[in-house]
Order: structure tokens, then sequence, then C-alpha cells
């Protein structure tokens, strides 16, 4: 199986990422997760990045915060699916990094998910693994079958209190 690689821009960013390792561990899909800027350590990012298929990996998963270039400029130098998380800010919220990862320009994608949404890029992560991976795929369907029963077992108890 390919592993996803989990790249944040700092480990302030650590709290929000380790809700996308706990569920790629979910799911038995191996991760690595690294510390790397796109402004601070650029040629350490464009190493991984660019070595990073080569290494494994078929998923790299982006965090960063503010400018939030990180998954742009891994983008740039792979052509692995990147999956860009925009990190909240106590400046503008998180919106700043929003706009800055899904704004990619044309030929360079990035795949990007809601403000802290590490969780639905690790869900996004396993999709595309699941393509060629029939097993990972039969475990995409559970975990969704267990959520529609979890929401149908609230719908269920909302009814009863609510509904006369």
């Amino acid at each position: 199986m390919k592993k996803v690689a989990i790249l944040m821009g700092s480990d302030s960013d650590l709290p929000i990422v380790s809700k996308a390792m706990d569920t790629l561990a979910s799911f038995g899909v191996p991760y690595e997760a690294h510390v790397y800027s796109a402004h601070r350590t650029p040629a350490q990012a464009q190493s991984f990045t660019a070595s990073a298929r080569d290494c494994g990996f078929g998923v790299i998963i982006c965090a960063a915060g503010m400018a939030a270039h990180l998954a742009g400029a891994a983008a740039a130098n792979t052509t692995l699916p990147v999956i860009g998380i925009p990190m909240k800010s106590s400046n503008l919220g998180g919106m700043e990094a929003l706009l800055s990862t899904v704004q990619m320009p044309s030929g360079i994608p990035v795949a990007t998910v809601a403000i802290d949404g590490a969780v639905n890029a690790a869900l996004l992560a396993v999709e595309m693994l699941a393509i060629s991976d029939d097993l990972l795929a039969e475990k995409l369907a559970a975990y969704r079958a267990e959520a529609t029963r979890k929401v149908l077992d609230k719908n269920a108890a909302v009814e009863a209190k609510y509904n006369i």
C-alpha cells in the first residue's frame, strides 16, 4: 500500500494535523509526518516532495496557515496528488490560508479541504488510494455505513423526543 506524506508548515499545526494521522491510522494507511516550511526550509520541502513518489508515497497532505504556500510548493515538485489543509490563524481566521491554497494556477492543482479540515484531508487521501486498493475501498464503504447509522440513530432520538 502506498504511504501518505503529511507536511505541516509549523509544529503548531500538530493539534489539528494529528486528526488526519488518527484517521489514516484507523484505515490502516501508513503515513509519515514532517515539518517543512515553504519559506523557512524550501530546499528540504522541495527535496522531500520531488522524491516522494520514489519513496513509496501515493498522496501528499500539506497543512499551512497564513500565506499557506506549502501545498502549492509541494504540488510544483511532484505529480502526486496534493491535498491542502488551510489552517486557522488569529489574524483572519484562516481565510487567507484558504484563499491561498485554493487559488492555484492552471496546471498545478491542489485539492483543498475546509479550514482545519484534517479529517476530510485524510479521508480524501484514503479515497485516492482506494482507487487501486479494493480492501481500502471496502473499509471506506464500512466507514460510510457506520456514519449513516450514527446519524439515523440521532434522528430517531430527536424524533422520539420532539415529534408529538
